[in-house]
């Protein structure tokens, strides 16, 4: 198989909230996460997504998950890549629906659940909630400011363990 492209994490953490809300009432809603498989990849609407996440599915070397809002699970409200680096989880790509994004999203909290999931993955794994990510120059200060994220070198930033703790106590509280 031919070596993919690396592609930059490129998505705002809009806010991070304790699950999903509205973005208009304000309402929360609950949400689950799952794996999404190959044979899921007809629930993907390609209308939804800038990424072509059936491409991603059939990478070996990553698994696809999927946000939805409890008791609600054919309504994807997010998707990220994610790989098992055997010390640390590394995020590959994020994204929120298309009605998600922008100033007329339907549901703002999207990306803080899935990078929060990728924490809590990590500290699953037994990695100390390390999670590692290349991202778009850019977006660099958005991602320390509101993923407490470190800056390492280039468009390599990590979260580590006192950053995923945060995140995970913000969206998987007991």
């Amino acid at each position: 198989m031919s070596k993919q492209k690396q592609i930059l994490v490129d998505i705002e953490i809009d806010k991070l909230t304790n699950s999903i809300e509205n973005a208009v009432s304000g309402d929360i809603f609950d949400t689950e996460i799952y794996q999404l498989y190959a044979k899921d990849s007809i629930s993907i609407n390609k209308t939804d997504w800038l990424f072509n996440w059936r491409d991603q599915l059939k990478l070996q070397d990553r698994k696809t998950y999927k946000l939805v809002i409890k008791d609600n699970p054919k309504i994807i409200q997010g998707l990220i890549s994610l790989s098992d680096r055997g010390d640390h989880i590394y995020m590959h790509l994020i994204e929120s629906a298309k009605f998600n994004k922008g100033k007329n999203k339907l549901y703002a909290g999207v990306p803080g659940n899935l990078v929060a999931f990728a924490c809590k993955l990590s500290f699953d794994k037994g990695f100390d909630g390390y999670l590692a990510f290349d991202a778009k120059t850019v977006l660099i200060k958005h991602y320390q400011d509101t993923l407490f994220a470190t800056h390492f070198k280039g468009t390599k930033m990590m979260i580590e363990t006192p950053a995923a703790n945060r995140l995970i106590n913000q969206y998987f509280k007991k």
